[in-house]
């Protein structure tokens, strides 16, 4: 696990980390006390976006051993910066859940994006674009399962939310259209699947 993790993230963020771990002196004037808590959530935001970068580009790669101490690290500096039931935590979970489905380990997948969706069902401020993010992970992970039904219509709500959010020739939702593409194959609907992948 420390090897693991050395070379996913903490190579990268070791020497970062002194100073956020190391804490303040006691008797800094008010001006500098301020000034070095803005400091530390710079540092922290940083290290959250980076951890966050580092485990995407790694599932994007196919290597999800690689990304889950990444993913695990976006998300406790995200919730040191945003506490625990922040939306600002969906994307680590999401995340954390799609790499554990690349390893076969279902269980903590759905643990994963259980935690993300309680997010979204509890905030009403959720905006389409991250409602999106997470109907195409559920919809990722029944692909995965075999659940096809259920994928189609996790991923037609993708679709659905991404075009709300982005319009309906947007990037964002041509993903929705390759991932739904996938799923119409792999149940013998090529017909279905090639005007999906022409959409794309």
């Amino acid at each position: 696990h420390q090897k693991a993790d050395w070379v996913s993230i903490h190579q990268r963020i070791c020497q970062l980390l002194i100073p956020i771990r190391t804490p303040l002196p006691f008797l800094l004037a008010e001006r500098e006390r301020k000034h070095g808590a803005e400091q530390l959530v710079k540092r922290q935001k940083y290290l959250a976006d980076l951890a966050q970068g580092t485990a995407q580009q790694f599932v994007m790669e196919g290597k999800h051993e690689e990304a889950l101490p990444a993913a695990l690290h976006a998300l406790r500096f995200g919730r040191e910066l945003h506490g625990s039931n922040s939306l600002q935590l969906v994307p680590a979970y999401l995340l954390l859940a799609e790499a554990s489905t690349g390893l076969g380990r279902f269980l903590e997948a759905s643990k994963y994006l259980s935690q993300a969706e309680w997010l979204v069902l509890t905030s009403p401020d959720c905006g389409a674009a991250l409602q999106s993010q997470l109907h195409r992970g559920l919809g990722l992970f029944c692909t995965a399962r075999g659940n096809f039904e259920q994928a189609l219509y996790h991923l037609a709500n993708d679709v659905y939310l991404a075009s709300s959010a982005f319009g309906l020739e947007s990037i964002q939702v041509s993903g929705g259209y390759f991932h739904m593409a996938n799923v119409f194959f792999r149940q013998n609907r090529a017909d279905v699947a090639d005007s999906l992948y022409a959409e794309v």
